[in-house]
């Protein structure tokens, strides 16, 4: 397992960001949460199977169709374990 805390930033509000990452999340089995900042950036964290993890970031790196990344930090953490996959306010 790997486990990876995401800084996503560009236009990445109000572009359904979250929710398509939820789906996409589902999509390779990764859990944890994601959430807007009040900086405008979205921040997540998330962990599963590595090539599952690789694949979720590289989606981030493009995001929904509405949105335009810019740049995506990753920051491998220590293992950690989520149930689900989570949108967070």
């Amino acid at each position: 397992m790997k486990t990876v805390h995401l800084i996503i930033t560009g236009k990445v509000q109000g572009v359904f960001f979250r929710a398509s990452a939820k789906d996409t999340a589902e999509k390779y089995e990764v859990k944890g949460w994601i959430k807007n900042t009040v900086n405008g950036s979205v921040e997540a964290l998330v962990t599963g199977e590595p090539y599952n993890i690789d694949e979720f970031v590289n989606w981030c790196k493009v995001g929904p169709e509405k949105a335009k990344v810019d740049h995506v930090a990753v920051v491998q953490k220590p293992k950690m374990k989520f149930h689900d996959f989570e949108v967070l306010s």
